[in-house]
């Protein structure tokens, strides 16, 4: 009996030391990651991206601010986190403090979930290159709001970028008016996919549709996934709308422009990062980001003026 107690405390012991070795090699790992330049700390993380470590009640007022921010859109935890990630700040627990935050949120809380039901297979087209192809409709009417009842949805197929328009009818007028503006900033594309809708179908939209060559595709009334991509964003910013909105419902048109930013700014599974980057080449900078001072915003705003002079002459 006492040479087996005295074998058990031994193993005992012996597991505990290969334990704290265990955690010693584990720590003299993962601090190669890290290194401190006052008054912060920062992370090198697996893509090389230098975020500045936070703790505490600075780290919940990050989560709360890019998930339910006046431009963030009450996303889930997932895409939550992507946001605090393209922000440029880290902590160990982010994951778990997320899906918290998001099951306690009242707002998302109150919102229905999208059952089997009402999921549709949407079939997929191939495109070449960005803004190539367009899809666009309108959805209303909604309650009177600055004189706007309707919202016209054009989104690219290939960056999943979206643009939206509070109008106050639904004719082929501001269709036109619409995509001239598109046309302008985005170029012309090769083909638009749109309903049957009288708006659409109309003279002066083929008209416009022969000035610039485009192609009109045309997918049934009784079958809207055909034009999928723009089902899905037409989904998306009427969840960010309910959210964002409150008791006012005539203040949507308001909220428009932060809906659209909320959804260009965040990760997107299909292209593997946010439309804002893929159009643009960089992540956008976020209201929380230039809040917080995070460290790049820090660096290049604290510029020296002797060395910035030597760069100019060189």
């Amino acid at each position: 009996m006492t040479c087996s107690r005295v074998d058990d405390e031994k193993r005992c012991k012996a597991a505990r030391a290969d334990s704290g070795q265990r955690l010693q090699n584990k720590f003299f790992k993962d601090v190669k990651h890290y290194f401190w330049e006052d008054p912060y700390l920062f992370k090198i993380c697996a893509d090389q991206v230098i975020q500045r470590c936070v703790s505490g009640q600075e780290a919940i007022d990050i989560l709360i601010a890019c998930h339910g921010g006046p431009t963030e859109g009450h996303y889930g935890a997932n895409y939550t986190t992507k946001k605090v990630f393209d922000s440029e700040f880290y902590w160990p627990t982010i994951y778990r403090d997320a899906h918290d935050l998001v099951t306690r949120c009242n707002t998302c809380q109150r919102q229905g979930k999208i059952s089997q039901r009402d999921e549709m297979p949407q079939n997929s087209i191939q495109v070449c290159e960005i803004f190539d192809v367009w899809g666009i409709d309108f959805m209303g009417p909604f309650p009177s709001s600055r004189g706007n009842k309707y919202i016209l949805v054009a989104i690219d197929y290939l960056s999943k970028w979206v643009e939206a328009k509070a109008l106050p009818t639904n004719d082929a007028r501001v269709v036109c008016k619409f995509l001239k503006s598109l046309f302008a900033r985005f170029g012309t594309p090769r083909a638009i996919i749109s309903d049957r809708g009288t708006h659409f179908c109309n003279d002066q939209f083929s008209k416009v549709m022969l000035k610039y060559g485009v192609t009109h595709r045309l997918a049934t009334a009784y079958h809207p996934q055909t034009s999928g991509q723009v089902e899905v964003s037409n989904r998306g910013l009427k969840r960010i709308l309910k959210r964002t909105v409150g008791e006012n419902r005539a203040s949507w048109s308001d909220k428009l422009d932060d809906a659209l930013w909320a959804f260009r700014t965040v990760y997107k599974t299909a292209i593997g990062c946010t439309p804002y980057k893929l159009v643009y080449g960089k992540a956008c900078h976020l209201p929380i980001k230039l809040e917080h001072k995070a460290y790049w915003a820090l660096k290049h705003a604290n510029f020296d003026l002797s060395t910035a002079g030597d760069h100019r002459k060189v």
